[in-house]
C-alpha cells in the first residue's frame, strides 16, 4: 500500500490539531468521575468487577486480606449511602482518593502472565472457565 503515507500524514495533523480539546476534554472527565467516586468513598478500581473479567477475579484473590477487607468496606458503604439517597460528609469525601490505584497493577501483572503462557503453550496455572 503506498498510499498509506498521506493518510499517516493526516491522522498526525488531526491528532496535533485535536490533542488541546481530547487533553482538557479528559481532564474533566477524570475530574467528574472522581467527584461522583467521592460522594460515595469509592476508588476507582473498586468498580472493576470479576464477574466481567477472569483477571479481576485472580488479581482479587492476589491483594492482601486487609485490602481485600477495604474494599469490601468500600462498596458496603457506597450501596449503603446509595440506598439511603446521601453523600458522605464534605469532610470525608475531601479525605478519599479515588485514582490511588490498588488493583489495576495486579491485573496487569495477570494479564500479562496469561499472554506469556499463552506465547510459551502452557496451561494455565487457575481456571479460566465461567461455570
Amino acid at each position: 500500500r503506498d498510499r498509506g503515507e498521506p493518510t499517516d500524514t493526516m491522522s498526525r495533523a488531526l491528532q496535533k490539531m485535536f490533542a488541546p480539546w481530547i487533553k482538557s476534554a479528559s481532564a474533566a472527565y477524570r475530574a467528574n468521575v472522581g467527584n461522583e467516586l467521592r460522594k460515595y468513598g469509592l476508588r476507582y478500581d473498586d468498580l472493576l468487577d470479576e464477574g466481567q473479567d477472569l483477571d479481576v477475579g485472580e488479581a482479587i484473590k492476589r491483594l492482601s486480606a486487609e485490602e481485600r477487607d477495604m474494599r469490601q468496606q468500600r462498596l458496603k458503604r457506597a450501596m449503603d449511602l446509595s440506598l439511603k439517597h446521601v453523600y458522605l460528609s464534605k469532610e470525608e469525601q475531601a479525605m478519599q482518593t479515588p485514582f490511588d490505584f490498588y488493583l489495576t497493577p495486579v491485573v496487569e501483572e495477570v494479564k500479562r502472565e496469561r499472554a506469556e503462557r499463552a506465547a510459551l503453550g502452557t496451561t494455565q496455572p487457575y481456571n479460566r472457565q465461567i461455570p
